[in-house]
C-alpha cells in the first residue's frame, strides 16, 4: 500500500499507518524505525509496500505453513536460522536519535484523533512480517503457523505460545479478536475499508484465531490480515480507545515506551526479555538499546541538530541540503558519513494533488491545464541541482507501468469500458509536457489557454474567470512544511502568467492534518507509494467509497467506475501476468483523467549519520534496512575522544 522516494517527499513501508501524506514531513524511511521492522510510526505512514501475498504455489492446501507468498515459492524453509540481510552476531544497546517534524499529542496510532507519537507502533508485534528480499513474502512472528484453504475464504493462525504481553500476561487469540473487532469499530475510518472483506474474527481456542472472508480466490486478504498489530485486551478495558492518550501503552514487542514529553522528545526502550528475540524473523533485528525521537519545527533546524551531534541518523530529501549543507567539519573528516544508496522499489507518484470534489477542479480539462504550467525542467535545474526524474506513472519504474498505447490483453480489458473512458486512453500515449528549462514555457501556456477555454474559463482583466458565473480561478496549496515551499512558490508563479491565483499557505501539522482528513483544501503535495504486489490497498487510494470517507487516502476524491472495476480486476487477478495487465490499466486510467500534477524522483536513498553504526554486509532489497543497524561500542568512543 503507499510514501516517497524524491525532493522533499517521504518514502515509507508500513505496517501499521495512518496516512502516507506524512511523506511531506519525515524523509525517506523505507525500513528504518518507527513500529516493527517495516510498521510505520502511525496509520498515517500508510503504504502500498506492506501488501504482499500469496499463492497456492507456497502452501498446502489445509496445511499449515510457516509463511505465504503470493506468486512463487518462499525463499526461506521452515527451519530457516534468519534474514540473509540480518546479521545474528550485531551488538545490541546504545541509543540512536532521530528527528521527527512538528509535535504530537497521542500515543495510541490507530485511530483518526490527535497527532500520534514517532516510532508509536515499535511497542506492538503483527502476526506476520515481511520479508525485505522478496517481493512476495512474509513469515509468522506472533504466528506459529499460517492456514488457508483452496478456496481462500478463510485463514487460521496458531499464535505461538510463548508470546507475552510486556506485563507478563500471555497473549491470546482472544486478544487477536478484540483488536480486529475494536479497529474495525473504533479505529481511523480507513479500517473499515481495508477490512471491508473480512466479516469476523473467531478464537477457535485459545491460541487459534480464524478470520472468515465474504468472498473467495482473494490472494491478498490473509496477507493483509497478517500485517495486523495486536493489542492487549486486558489492558484497554474501561478505558476509552478512540480518544487521545499520553498514557503509555502496553505492547508485546521489542520495544516499550521509555521517556515522554510531548511535543518536544518521545523514546522507547529494548525490551531485555522480549518473548520474540530468538525467532527467526527478529534475530539480527532490534539492535538499539534506546530508540529517541527528538521534535523539531521543521527540516532545517533538524538538519542543524545532525551536525551539532543532537541527531545521529537523517535521511535527506531535499536535493539542496545535500548538495550545499553538508561542507562542514564533521562531514568532511569522517565523523559523519554521507551516502548515498540505492534504491531499487518503485518510485512512488508524488504530485499536487486536486481535490477533485471542488467544483473548480471538477473538469478534466482544468486539471490538464494546470498540469501544463508545471515547469518541472526549470525546477529540476534551479531548484534541485538536477538531482530528479519526472514521474509519469502510478507505479514508476515497475512492470505495472503504463507505456505507449494499449495492446494486447491491456487493450482487450480496456475495450470493455471504452465507452466510458476518454479516447486518448487509446489513441495518445500518456506524456507530460518538457521544456529546456530556460522558464519559457509559451507554448504550455498556449495549451493551456485552449484547455481552460474547452473547460469554460477565460481571461478576462488578467484573471481566469469562469464565462458563467464570473468565477475568479483562485486555489489554495495547503503545506506542513517550509521545506516545500519552494516548489509552490515556483508554480504560483507559472499560474500567475495564465490569470490563475495560487495562495501557498504553510500551517502547523496539526492543522494541517485535520484538514486533509476532511478533504478541506484545494491542492496539497502528497503521495502515494506503490509494493510490488498492488491489491487491496488500491480502494483506499481511488476507490469511490473511500472518496467519501474521512481520512481517506483517496486524497483527490476520485469517484469512477472503471476505476472500481478495475481494482476488482487487481484483487481478484488469479495469475500474476492477469495482475499486470490490470494493473497497467488502472495506471492508464488514473492517468489520463488527470487526477493530479505528477512531480518528480529519485534514484537513491540519501543518509547521513555519525560514524558509529554497522550494518550487515548483505543488504535487503527493499530498504536500506536500518532495523538491522547497530552501533559499534569502539567507533562511539572515538566519537567521543
Amino acid at each position: 500500500m503507499s510514501s516517497v522516494s524524491s525532493g522533499y517527499m517521504s518514502k515509507v513501508s508500513v505496517n501499521v499507518a495512518k496516512r502516507s501524506e506524512i511523506f511531506a514531513r519525515h524523509g525517506k524511511l523505507g525500513a528504518g524505525y518507527g513500529s516493527r521492522r517495516s510498521v510505520g510510526t502511525s496509520i498515517m505512514q500508510l503504504t502500498g509496500a506492506i501488501l504482499l501475498a500469496f499463492s497456492s504455489a507456497s502452501f498446502a492446501a489445509d496445511g499449515e505453513n510457516h509463511g505465504l507468498s503470493k506468486y512463487g515459492e518462499l525463499k526461506y524453509p521452515a527451519d530457516f536460522a534468519h534474514f540473509e540481510y540480518a546479521d545474528p552476531a550485531a551488538i545490541k544497546g546504545g541509543t540512536i536519535v532521530q528527528a521527527s517534524i512538528g509535535s504530537y499529542d497521542n500515543l495510541n496510532p490507530f485511530v483518526l484523533k490527535g497527532q500520534s507519537a514517532a516510532g508509536a507502533g515499535l511497542i506492538y508485534d503483527t502476526l506476520m512480517v515481511s520479508s525485505l528480499d522478496e517481493p512476495f513474502s512474509k513469515y509468522g512472528l506472533l504466528a506459529q503457523s499460517i492456514e488457508v484453504p483452496e478456496d481462500k475464504r478463510w485463514v487460521q493462525f496458531r499464535l505461538r505460545p510463548e508470546a507475552r504481553w510486556h506485563d507478563g500476561v500471555a497473549l491470546t487469540a482472544e486478544d487477536v479478536v478484540w483488536t480486529f473487532d475494536t479497529i474495525k469499530e473504533k479505529g481511523h475510518p480507513f479500517y473499515r475499508s481495508y477490512y471491508g472483506a473480512v466479516v469476523k474474527a473467531e478464537a477457535i481456542d485459545s491460541h487459534t484465531v480464524k478470520f472468515h472472508f465474504s468472498e473467495g480466490n482473494n490472494g491478498e486478504l490473509p496477507l493483509i490480515i497478517g500485517d495486523l498489530a495486536i493489542m492487549p485486551k486486558h489492558f484497554w478495558e474501561g478505558k476509552e480507545f478512540e480518544k487521545t492518550t499520553l498514557e503509555p501503552l502496553l505492547g508485546s514487542g521489542p520495544y516499550r515506551f521509555d521517556k515522554i514529553d510531548p511535543g518536544r522528545s518521545i523514546s522507547y526502550t529494548r525490551v531485555e526479555d522480549y518473548w520474540g528475540k530468538d525467532i527467526p524473523v527478529n534475530v539480527g533485528h532490534d539492535n538499539f538499546g534506546t530508540m529517541r525521537y527528538d521534535y523539531y519545527r521543521d527540516s532545517t533546524v533538524a538538519l542543524e541538530a545532525l551536525k551539532s551531534g543532537d541527531v545521529h541518523f537523517r535521511s535527506e530529501n531535499v536535493s539542496k541540503n545535500w548538495k550545499t549543507a553538508y561542507d562542514v567539519p564533521a562531514v568532511n573528516d569522517g565523523r559523519i558519513v554521507k551516502e548515498e544508496l540505492p534504491d531499487n522499489t518503485t518510485a512512488p507518484m508524488q504530485a499536487f494533488v486536486l481535490n477533485n470534489r471542488r467544483a473548480n477542479l471538477s473538469d478534466v480539462n482544468v486539471r490538464l491545464a494546470l498540469t501544463y504550467a508545471f515547469d518541472f525542467e526549470w525546477m529540476n535545474k534551479n531548484l534541485f541541482y538536477g538531482a530528479y526524474k519526472r514521474t509519469h506513472s502510478y507505479f514508476q519504474n515497475s512492470e505495472f507501468m503504463a507505456t505507449g498505447l494499449p495492446e494486447g490483453d491491456e487493450l482487450a480489458l480496456l475495450e470493455e469500458y471504452r465507452d466510458q473512458l476518454p479516447s486518448s486512453v487509446f489513441d495518445e500515449e500518456y506524456t507530460l509536457p518538457t521544456n529546456d528549462g530556460s522558464g519559457n514555457i509559451r507554448a504550455q501556456y498556449r495549451k493551456a489557454l485552449q484547455l481552460f477555454k474547452k473547460a469554460g474559463w477565460e481571461v478576462k482583466d488578467k484573471m481566469m474567470t469562469n464565462v458563467n458565473t464570473g468565477e475568479a480561478l483562485e486555489l489554495e496549496l495547503l503545506l506542513a512544511s517550509p521545506t516545500t515551499e519552494k516548489i509552490g512558490l515556483a508554480y504560483k508563479k507559472t499560474l500567475e502568467r495564465l490569470g490563475v491565483v495560487l495562495k501557498v499557505r504553510i500551517v502547523d501539522s496539526a492543522q494541517y492534518e485535520k484538514r486533509v482528513e476532511d478533504s478541506d483544501f484545494d491542492m496539497v503535495v502528497l503521495g502515494w507509494q506503490q509494493s510490488n504486489s498492488p491489491g487491496n490497498e488500491q480502494l483506499s487510494y481511488w476507490g469511490s467509497e473511500a472518496a467519501k470517507e474521512p481520512g481517506s487516502r483517496n486524497y483527490a476524491g476520485i469517484s469512477n467506475p472503471v476505476v472500481d472495476a478495475l481494482i476488482k480486476r487487481i484483487i481478484e487477478a488469479p495469475t500474476r501476468q492477469t495482475l499486470v495487465t490490470a494493473t497497467k490499466a488502472l495506471d492508464r486510467v488514473l492517468l489520463h483523467n488527470h487526477y493530479v500534477i505528477p512531480q518528480f524522483y529519485g534514484p537513491s536513498y540519501r543518509l547521513a549519520y555519525w560514524n558509529k553504526f554497522e550494518r550487515p554486509a548483505i543488504a535487503p532489497i527493499d530498504s536500506y534496512g536500518l532495523t538491522t543497524w547497530w552501533i559499534d561500542p569502539e567507533k562511539e568512543a572515538a566519537l567521543g575522544q
